[in-house]
């Protein structure tokens, strides 16, 4: 399982990558991915579109299933990947690549280190 320790993580599966200027790059994880199988479609949300902490910030699906991604703290879209609508299945072939919005936010708030997501996903 590829789990970067570069980034953070939710328990929902999103990860995030701090930009160091008060902006952050938002998308799914590798073990999330795996989960959803072949994604087919994004649906991504508006910039300048504010969301709060576990709100539904957008969709992935797969030929399987629709997933929801949870906002992982309150934060407002600055832009979406648009490579996405195209190509939605980089998602698979490179989950920490195909960010899914880069957002601003005041703070991180409680997400997990490397480490504790790798325990978190071991005990499922």
């Amino acid at each position: 399982m590829n789990v970067p320790n570069e980034l953070k993580y939710t328990k929902e599966h999103e990860w995030v990558k701090d930009l160091g200027d008060g902006t952050y790059l938002v998308g799914i994880t590798d073990y999330a991915q795996s989960e959803i199988g072949d994604v087919s479609y994004v649906e991504l949300p508006g910039a300048g579109d504010s969301f709060s902490a576990g709100d539904v910030l957008c969709t992935v699906e797969s030929f399987k299933a629709a997933s929801e991604i949870y906002a992982p703290f309150d934060l407002t879209v600055i832009s979406v990947n648009e490579s996405l609508e195209d190509a939605p299945e980089a998602i698979n072939a490179d989950a920490y690549k195909a960010f899914l919005v880069k957002v601003s936010s005041e703070g991180e708030g409680d997400l997990l280190s490397a480490e504790e997501y790798k325990t978190m996903v071991e005990g499922e």
